[in-house]
């Protein structure tokens, strides 16, 4: 299995691989509309100097895994941070350690960027997941999100 950042020249049979897989975890939003607002935001990412970038595990050419992160600032941290805004694996692929060799893909990259930390979210009930991020040293902070979109 390869794990790799997609570069920013990748063909658009990748992207929409990528825009595939990540339906999967959209069941509320599965319609054509939510697929082309992906494909929109992986274009987006893939542009030469957007701080977003974007993971994928891949066998045999098929996408088993993509995980989607920005770089932001931090004044906290005095440095650039990451937020990593997805982390998916497709169903029949879980419990293979597909999202841990991402995870620790994401770490080594943001050590050699001087990267100063990653920040992420999960499901208050997502043990499973809890679990994978607190064996890679992560840890639990008290924080509410709130949004506002336009």
């Amino acid at each position: 299995m390869k794990v790799y950042i997609v570069p920013n020249q990748a063909d658009q049979t990748l992207v929409e691989k990528i825009a595939s897989l990540l339906m999967q975890q959209m069941t509320r939003h599965n319609t054509k509309e939510a697929y082309n607002l992906l494909l929109n935001g992986i274009d987006l990412a893939l542009k030469k100097d957007s701080p977003a970038h974007i993971i994928v595990a891949e066998e045999n050419e098929e996408v088993l895994g993509v995980a989607f992160f920005n770089v932001g600032v931090s004044l906290k941290l005095g440095g650039h941070y990451i937020w990593l805004n997805d982390l998916f694996v497709h169903s029949e692929h879980r419990n293979q350690g597909i999202a841990k060799k991402m995870l620790l893909h994401l770490i080594r990259w943001a050590e050699k960027e001087n990267i100063r930390g990653i920040e992420l979210e999960t499901g208050v009930n997502n043990a499973v997941t809890k679990h994978l991020y607190n064996s890679l040293g992560f840890y639990e902070i008290v924080s509410d999100r709130y949004c506002f979109y336009f």
